[in-house]
């Protein structure tokens, strides 16, 4: 009987556990589980970097703009950063036709060469970010005259400037001699541009067949050498030994009185 009594207590105490170590459906809360015996593990790697944030992207996820260059400015292009450029240089005294339409044409292209010839640039016409400085800082290139009204022609920067008792009041691109070797009539030259003083004794107002090309509107300042218009004036020297400037820069001098008879030219 003792031995009955005791197998009914046991199935009693099992019924009991299995009922606190159920399903999570119960409302018991189970023991924890035993510690598990500690091991010896390697340190674990140095954890991967964390991908780098995108130049583009805030700390909050935003995008930010990105800092661009401004797209160049050369001869084609159309636009208010045209006429911004136009303005600028005609309120620096360089002559790019007296009208700020927007269209960055051959006259503009002149007027730019002639900004790059006195910041000492590469002369290539187009306004990138020294060209756009030079601007922005206002360079000009000085008058070497103190007094009256003298046409001054660098042939270093091959610049030709309208100064007014020491004052520049406009600056051209011009092309004078390049002091290179030709032939005329069998007998060899030096296509030069001589320095010093002299002053426009003769001038003819339209075009004149010289033997060495076509001169439109020329001023003469020292023999056969004169100021003249021209279709092709290059930022660099490479006349005969005239001042090429442009046809329409010629037809404003001529309009405008700006070289009369007389007026003075100094060449350095």
């Amino acid at each position: 009987m003792r031995r009955v009594l005791t197998s009914v207590v046991a199935v009693a105490a099992a019924v009991s556990l299995a009922t606190a170590c159920g399903s999570g459906d119960s409302d018991q809360t189970a023991a924890p589980a035993p510690s598990a015996p500690a091991t010896t593990t390697a340190p674990p790697e140095s954890p991967p970097a964390p991908p780098a944030e995108s130049p583009s992207a805030d700390p909050t996820g935003t995008p930010t703009p990105t800092e661009t260059t401004p797209d160049k400015l050369k001869r084609g292009v159309k636009g208010d950063r045209v006429v911004a450029l136009q303005q600028r240089l005609t309120e620096l005294g360089y002559w790019n036709g007296g009208k700020a339409d927007g269209s960055f044409g051959a006259l503009t292209q002149q007027a730019v060469y002639a900004l790059q010839k006195a910041a000492g640039l590469t002369r290539d016409g187009v306004v990138g970010v020294k060209t756009q400085k030079a601007l922005d800082q206002g360079v000009r290139p000085k008058a070497k005259s103190t007094e009256g009204r003298v046409i001054e022609i660098s042939k270093k920067k091959q610049l030709l400037l309208l100064v007014n008792d020491g004052e520049v009041e406009q600056v051209l691109n011009t092309s004078t001699g390049s002091y290179e070797q030709y032939e005329q009539d069998g007998v060899t030259h030096t296509a030069a541009t001589p320095s010093g003083k002299f002053t426009v004794s003769r001038q003819i107002d339209g075009w004149r067949d010289a033997p060495l090309g076509l001169l439109w509107r020329p001023k003469y300042f020292n023999g056969g050498i004169a100021v003249h218009g021209a279709y092709s004036i290059p930022p660099y020297a490479a006349s005969h030994g005239c001042a090429r400037v442009s046809v329409q820069a010629m037809n404003y001098l001529w309009k405008n009185d700006k070289i009369p008879i007389d007026t003075k030219v100094w060449v350095y």
